[in-house]
């Protein structure tokens, strides 16, 4: 694929993925959808990847998901088939992090908003500068809080009172209460966040090359097991319903 909206680079057993969007602060739309499932989807067919660090370029890591894309969408298929098309290959890209044997790590700066907090939070570590900045707007735009399967994981990972809290009032948040609530394993000032991502993915390279994918699955079992109830795969519908009806 010709890459526009990503920049892919491979350092050995380290795959870097950056959202390459800045003009948009990296906006997720249908292509970039696209192109991260290019990527990830094969990852299971490429043992050497032992890790993917997943970046933003520019100012932030991600706005969000492109609201205007959404706008001309539904003028050209008002029925919503289009949408869910689109929240579907989100739900499998935020699946995709999720799965992949690799260990999948969010370096994150800036504007974590909506989408971007998606595709951080199914990341199985995740690191930011201390001015990070988030928020979970949906409620405030008018649509579900549901693109990519997000809130099922983020209430097994953050708890379900605090992120009520967040998505009922779309306050937007620090890099400190993202710590508190382990949307984020580690803030830390921004010259220190290459050297942070490091510590890890030095050590991660060098696990027996069987670990790693042992150990996420058996993480992934047990996480799923405290959340039963996960609706993920309902999301599309709601997310073009919410939509549709505004």
């Amino acid at each position: 694929m010709d890459f526009k909206t990503l920049q892919i680079e491979r350092q050995g057993p380290v795959l870097q993925l950056r959202l390459n969007s800045p003009e948009t602060g990296n906006a997720v739309t249908a292509r970039m959808l696209d192109e991260l499932l290019a990527v990830l989807e094969p990852l299971n067919d490429d043992p050497g990847v032992r890790v993917v660090v997943l970046s933003g370029a520019g100012e932030d890591f991600c706005l969000g998901a492109d609201r205007a894309e959404f706008g001309q969408t539904l003028q050209e298929d008002p029925g919503g088939a289009q949408l869910r098309n689109i929240a579907d290959k989100a739900r499998r890209v935020c699946h995709a992090l999720d799965t992949t044997h690799a260990v999948s790590i969010a370096k994150l700066h800036g504007g974590v908003i909506g989408a971007g907090v998606a595709l951080a939070i199914f990341c199985d570590l995740r690191a930011g500068t201390d001015t990070c900045r988030f928020r979970l707007p949906e409620v405030a735009l008018g649509v579900a809080p549901v693109w990519g399967g997000v809130l099922p994981r983020l209430l097994s990972e953050a708890g379900t009172a605090r992120i009520r809290e967040l998505i009922l009032t779309g306050a937007a948040f620090d890099a400190k209460t993202a710590q508190d609530l382990t949307v984020l394993h580690k803030a830390v000032p921004a010259d220190a966040l290459d050297t942070t991502i490091t510590a890890w993915t030095d050590p991660l390279t060098r696990r027996p090359a069987s670990a790693l994918p042992l150990a996420k699955a058996v993480l992934n079992s047990y996480s799923r097991g405290s959340r039963m109830a996960d609706g993920a795969q309902l999301d599309s519908h709601l997310l073009a319903a919410s939509l549709t009806a505004l």
